[in-house]
């Protein structure tokens, strides 16, 4: 039974939830002295608010025996064919997969963490669509709750990367030659965004609530198949004081979304912010929330910038082994990381220039004048280029739009816009 239901004010329920007594067990497991000094009433009332959890506890299971009976148990080599027939959320990233051993698991809680910019609400967007694919095109056809607590969710990118789902899955009914009519009415961008749950939290208790209401929702809804908090840290790293007091609503929330995890076997996936730590005389960035809250998770994934490249790398797992893969973050959604070359167009009123831009490279650009005419100059180092170019060779290449210049300490590329 929850706290939600004890015959008490609003106010005392709202500060039971903010001290995280969210069950009659947790508020049994408290004295009338700390429960009066975590929710800031006096001890007369502490202890009417024990008593009343006493009764409800004991009207919500008036035929229990004094004999006390533990189910559950069960063999390891059933847990292990279950682990054969698990369910995965594809990232629609291949090499991304591949490390996850086919997506994000269902029945496991997923922690995904990195810096700024690098594509977190991104990815869990696109677990949101991707969640949605129908059976017979290997996806899992189920529904999405989103729970942001950063205002980072923007409608306009879901239906972006919904249509996009549906166009690789018309590609790959024509590729197979297959037809799925009956999933081609469901598989519209507006089935889509109906399909995602989105929930706006303003506050750690109201997270906390919501956390504790997800269980009676998804009983009314038990097409979810994945819960995405992004994200997990937002309301906890500020306006707290009592450290130990956060870790216990932390751990709470984390065992709670553990246990509907399990019970409806699906994927909940956590996006984490990250943080400096001070280590060995200097400082370090480091996923959130510190060491304790590292142990809530049964994955964690950090992702990060390598050169100019994004990528994902699984930090800790009881069944995956340490690994990295590339992604690229598209208009499409999350997708495969795209090649080490690429082609960038400058155009104006009379001309084009194309210029190769190599990820990795020393790479500088600076203006040089602007007199009628724009010149850029781009500048990589040669160590980083004597794999691609003959060292200790002078060859000036002449075009009407492109002067390039090598020699044995640098390489020097020109353009002119005229």
């Amino acid at each position: 039974m929850e706290v939600g239901m004890l015959p008490i004010s609003a106010s005392k329920r709202g500060k039971l939830l903010a001290a995280g007594y969210t069950t009659l067990d947790a508020i049994a497991r408290a004295s009338p002295s700390h429960l009066a000094r975590d929710i800031e009433v006096s001890d007369n009332e502490a202890s009417e608010i024990l008593n009343l959890a006493a009764k409800a506890s004991a009207s919500e299971k008036p035929n229990e025996t004094h004999t006390t009976v533990v189910g559950g148990g069960r063999t390891a080599w059933d847990m292990l064919n279950d682990e054969k027939f698990s369910s995965y959320i594809t990232t629609s990233c291949v090499d991304l997969d591949n490390i996850l051993g086919g997506g994000i698991k269902c029945k496991d809680v997923t922690e995904i963490g990195g810096v700024p910019g690098i594509g977190k609400t991104q990815i869990g967007i696109q677990l949101a669509v991707n969640v949605q694919i129908p059976q017979d095109y290997g996806g899992l056809g189920g529904k999405a709750i989103y729970i942001d607590t950063e205002g980072s969710f923007m409608v306009e990118r879901v239906l972006q990367i919904a249509e996009a789902c549906i166009e690789d899955m018309e590609e790959y009914r024509n590729h197979f030659h297959k037809d799925f009519q009956a999933c081609d009415v469901k598989m519209h961008p507006n089935n889509i965004l109906e399909n995602i749950f989105y929930f706006r939290v303003c506050s750690y208790t109201e997270q906390i609530a919501l956390v504790n209401y997800l269980d009676k929702f998804i009983m009314e809804n038990k097409d979810v198949k994945i819960i995405i908090v992004d994200s997990v840290t937002f309301h906890f790293r500020q306006d707290f004081d009592d450290m130990a007091l956060r870790t216990r609503l932390l751990s709470e929330m984390a065992l709670k979304l553990m246990k509907l995890a399990k019970k409806f076997c699906l994927a909940v996936v956590m996006l984490n912010q990250v943080t400096t730590k001070f280590i060995e005389g200097s400082f370090h960035l480091t996923l959130a929330l510190g060491d304790s809250w590292s142990h809530s998770c049964t994955n964690r994934i950090i992702l990060f910038w390598n050169g100019n490249e994004r990528h994902a790398f699984i930090d800790k797992s009881p069944s995956l082994k340490s690994a990295s893969a590339p992604y690229s973050v598209t208009t499409r959604g999350i997708r495969n990381s795209t090649s080490n070359c690429k082609r960038i167009k400058m155009m104006n009123t009379s001309g084009m220039v194309l210029c190769l831009l190599c990820h990795g490279w020393n790479l500088k650009l600076g203006w040089l004048y602007l007199r009628g005419t724009v010149k850029f100059a781009v500048s990589f180092s040669y160590k980083e280029l004597r794999s691609y170019l003959l060292p200790q060779v002078w060859f000036i290449c002449y075009f009407p739009w492109l002067q390039l210049e090598t020699g044995s300490t640098g390489v020097v590329l020109h353009a002119w816009l005229r």
